[in-house]
């Protein structure tokens, strides 16, 4: 058994310190190897490069060793019991690294553990300590690692004894510890626990109001028994984060705190930013089934020391993005009318992104690595997000299978059917394994007899031509035709102001530069300039800093109001920093295109179809 100890040794100075107990090494030295990535946020992150002290002993006697790459070290052969420490600097506050502070303290098992190679599918206990000192004492410690049997040492929220049955498994269930807040609840008699780091004012007693019956929908729509004993959402609060990670029983999320329920908010009125944390919740929870048990065939078993490739990613974040939203409507926890205002952002985003005419979608999952994770000023304009454009093909598959079946099936079908191939059974799912599983589930409706034999080619076809559209091509997706026959239209409109995401228009049109800006301490910087706006065809650049417009002063949350008296045709000019250098611009404004998409119900309400879809009575 591979043992290790962690502590939190110097919180002011953000230091790990991670003591591995070997007992066989190899014969031939033991190589030991930090993850390049962590499952779930496809980057290279090179883990290794915080590790700042490396030391290796045996029988209390050091042992030579010597760096073979960038995250890979040997130790030289020894027939007694080896022991590696190393100390990791700890400051990436994220979802996805190690942090540590006076305030908190938090580990992916990724960041601090040392791979053995050859020892790898080794059990595994873990000795968790919390840093010394008085001012820690109410800290307390949350994790999804089981507590080691034999020995079951602490108590629930205590430090401690922990077990992994494999290193896999020991890097998949993060660490929390601080004077966090806590609370319970069962979905489908599993308990769930929540705990929240960082200062917030929360009403955990409607949190877990809310989140049961989302966590019961999709448990219930994979079917029962859930994959998990118990279930652990770990929440850091902040004054502006969004993003979350899922792992086999547990979730890490960043929020703002202004997006959780107050105590004081009225009863079943749902924020806007409550709307969006309960999204992301459930967008992780769905992920316990569709990334962590049902996960492509190159993961199985991951490689991390390097790129994993797929086509896939699509299905796996934007099928799960397509259900996140669905399981609040189809609970009742917001409106159909709410629900159809984030897609219509979802649709948004995809419309406004001219990197949707040049990149496909199975594209843009395979170069993750290198073009998504790592965006710049030009990504809009070069490249698709296979999370938004995934849940639209997601959103129109689900249609078009209940259109070929008569209702009898859905893309829910579908989910099962990879649960029960691939889930449950831990086979990696091929390339085009999500294409042959649909094809299963309708041609076993529509090709029962020899007389729709000829349904069955038919339907086949259709979904064939689909599939080479929505995977292979920039073409549109046929949605506004689906939606229209479940009695939902889509609008188009101009962008209201720059920060405009979607939805029906509070206020008029503006003038839109085709730029998005954020503050600077001379005006507004432009983060990214849209290829097609008016800005852009004058020379403006990302980067480039606005000063002044007609000679008044520009700021960026003024902007919109300043361009709000002038028409298209009209001709402004632009003073601009680049870089050190002045410069002038001279921006002819063009009528704001209709790229910002609302949806509304037909007046005569949601078609038979369309309340099937969103489980409206």
């Amino acid at each position: 058994m591979i043992r290790y100890q962690i502590q939190a040794i110097s919180p002011e100075a953000h230091i790990f310190r991670t003591v591995m107990h070997v007992p066989d090494a190899m014969p031939e030295g033991q190589v030991l190897r930090m993850p390049a990535w962590i499952p779930g946020s496809y980057m290279i992150r090179d883990f290794a490069r915080h590790v700042v002290r490396f030391e290796a002993h045996a029988n209390d006697q050091p042992l030579a060793w010597r760096k073979l790459d960038k995250d890979s070290w040997w130790v030289e052969p020894t027939s007694a019991p080896l022991t590696i420490t190393i100390e990791v600097y700890a400051w990436d506050l994220s979802v996805r690294g190690a942090h540590l502070d006076t305030t908190h303290a938090y580990f992916n098992g990724a960041c601090v553990f040392l791979q053995p190679l050859g020892h790898e599918d080794q059990p595994i206990e873990v000795q968790i300590d919390m840093p010394a000192g008085a001012q820690y004492s109410g800290w307390r410690l949350a994790t999804g690692l089981p507590r080691s049997p034999p020995k079951n040492s602490g108590g629930e929220w205590e430090a401690g004894l922990f077990y992994a049955e494999n290193y896999d498994a020991l890097i998949d269930h993060p660490v929390e510890m601080a004077a966090f807040t806590s609370a319970e609840f069962s979905a489908c008699e599993v308990p769930h626990r929540m705990v929240f780091s960082g200062r917030h004012h929360a009403d955990l007693d409607r949190l877990c109001r809310d989140l049961k019956p989302i966590c019961e929908h999709h448990i219930k729509m994979f079917g029962e028994p859930a994959p998990m004993s118990d279930y652990l959402f770990m929440t850091m609060v902040t004054g502006d984060a969004y993003g979350g990670l899922e792992h086999r029983n547990s979730t890490s999320l960043m929020c703002s705190r202004r997006d959780l329920p107050k105590r004081t908010d009225e009863p079943r009125v749902i924020s806007d930013g409550y709307r969006t944390f309960l999204g992301l919740c459930s967008h992780e929870y769905f992920h316990t089934w569709n990334i962590k048990r049902i996960k492509p065939e190159v993961f199985t078993p991951f490689d991390l020391s390097q790129e994993s490739y797929t086509e896939q990613l699509w299905a796996f974040e934007g099928i799960t993005s397509y259900y996140d939203d669905l399981a609040l409507v189809r609970t009742g926890l917001i409106t159909p009318q709410s629900y159809l205002e984030l897609v219509g952002q979802t649709i948004t985003r995809v419309a406004r992104s001219t990197g949707t005419d040049k990149q496909t979608v199975t594209e843009s999952s395979f170069d993750a690595w290198t073009r998504f994770y790592k965006q710049d000023e030009n990504s809009p304009n070069a490249i698709v997000s296979y999370y938004a454009k995934g849940a639209l093909v997601a959103l129109a598959l689900d249609m078009l299978i209940r259109d070929l079946t008569d209702e009898m099936k859905s893309l829910d079908d579908v989910m099962r059917l990879l649960w029960l191939q691939y889930g449950k059974t831990g086979v990696g799912v091929p390339e085009r394994g999500i294409q042959a599983a649909v094809e299963q589930i309708v041609g076993a409706v529509v090709g029962t007899d020899t007389e729709t034999g000829a349904k069955s080619e038919a339907a086949m076809t259709i979904l064939r031509a689909f599939f080479d559209l929505a995977l292979y091509s920039t073409e549109p997706l046929p949605i506004e035709d689906l939606l229209r026959q479940r009695g939902v239209q889509i609008h188009w409109r101009a962008p209201s102001g720059s920060a405009d995401m979607g939805g029906k228009a509070t206020k008029p049109a503006n003038i839109d530069l085709g730029i998005k800006i954020v503050d600077h301490p001379l005006g507004a910087r432009i983060a990214m300039a849209f290829e097609q706006g008016c800005a852009a065809t004058a020379g403006l650049s990302a980067g480039d800093v606005l000063i002044a417009i007609d000679g008044l002063k520009v700021e960026a949350r003024k902007l919109d109001d300043m361009l709000s008296v002038y028409q298209p045709g009209e001709i402004i000019e632009v003073h601009a920093f680049r870089s050190d250098v002045l410069m002038r611009f001279k921006v002819t404004l063009s009528p704001s295109e209709k790229v910002i998409a609302w949806l509304s119900v037909d007046e005569s309400g949601l078609t038979e179809t369309g309340r099937r879809w969103l489980h409206v009575e």
